[in-house]
């Protein structure tokens, strides 16, 4: 939850996430940040450049995460949850990583200590995350699900 509060103040989205908006958000501080406005051996050029790399980090993070990627997924999202059994899991913070056996992973963010060790403990797995997680946290399909396996 922090870093979708860190990512979405950068942005200063207060309300519901609109990708058209974002875009334009985004543009503006691309152009506002790009390190080649800065000379050489300027103190804020090295500042430019982590700052671009956390725009464009911040803006593929809040595309995973808007409405409207959610909806173009829900697909694909159904058909993992509803038809493969969990693989693995890891959990740090408030991020709960799911790996299904279809090789797709998800990232759900809210998830406290608590309810992980309900899932760990849990005799039907699948079943519990089904009622307790799958469409009651935010979520995104983790970049790792995205690349290729290694042959």
């Amino acid at each position: 939850m922090k870093r979708i509060n860190e990512y979405k103040k950068l942005f200063q989205v207060t309300g519901a996430l609109e990708l058209r908006e974002l875009k334009k958000t985004y543009r503006g501080l691309v152009k506002e940040w790009h390190p080649d406005k800065f000379q050489e051996g300027d103190a804020r050029r090295e500042e430019a450049e982590i700052m671009g790399q956390k725009i464009v980090d911040g803006y593929h993070f809040l595309v995973s995460i808007a409405p409207e990627t959610k909806a173009a997924n829900l697909e694909e999202y159904n058909k993992t949850i509803m038809e493969c059994g969990i693989e693995n899991y890891k959990h740090k913070g408030l991020l709960l990583e799911i790996s299904f056996t279809d090789g797709s992973v998800y990232e759900y963010f809210g998830v406290n200590a608590g309810l992980f060790q309900k899932l760990i403990n849990s005799d039907k797995q699948v079943r519990f995350a089904k009622r307790n997680i799958y469409n009651s946290f935010t979520y995104r399909k983790s970049k790792k699900a995205m690349a290729p396996e290694p042959a």
